[in-house]
């Protein structure tokens, strides 16, 4: 069996890169990071015209907008992998049994 994994792992390695074997399995972390990168590249292109406001509640609002982007794909991706593991996977498997069991009966 050990022996077995190795070689799955090795054809994986090259057929893909390790990071686009992991945005297939977790498509909401590139997403995350994609979008903390824009928000804190916007925010500190209006740096320029913050009006009055302090540098360091602008730094502040930057932070948590970035921080809160990330947190929801976060969210999301855990949603979407648990939708995927508990309602489809099951269903999937039950498919199968009932297509399996019918192809028995015949």
């Amino acid at each position: 069996m050990r022996i077995f994994h190795r070689a799955k792992m090795s054809a994986y390695d090259e057929e893909e890169s390790k990071f686009m074997r992991k945005v297939k399995e977790n498509p909401f972390v590139p997403i995350g990071m994609a979008g903390f990168f824009s928000i804190v590249g916007y925010r500190l292109y209006k740096l320029k015209s913050r009006g009055d406001m302090k540098m360091s509640v602008h730094l502040i609002h930057m932070r948590v907008m970035a921080q809160g982007f990330v947190v929801g794909a976060m969210t999301i991706g855990v949603i979407y992998s648990m939708y995927k593991d508990y309602i489809v996977k099951p269903r999937e498997e039950l498919k199968a049994l009932q297509q399996q069991t019918a192809f028995q009966h015949k």
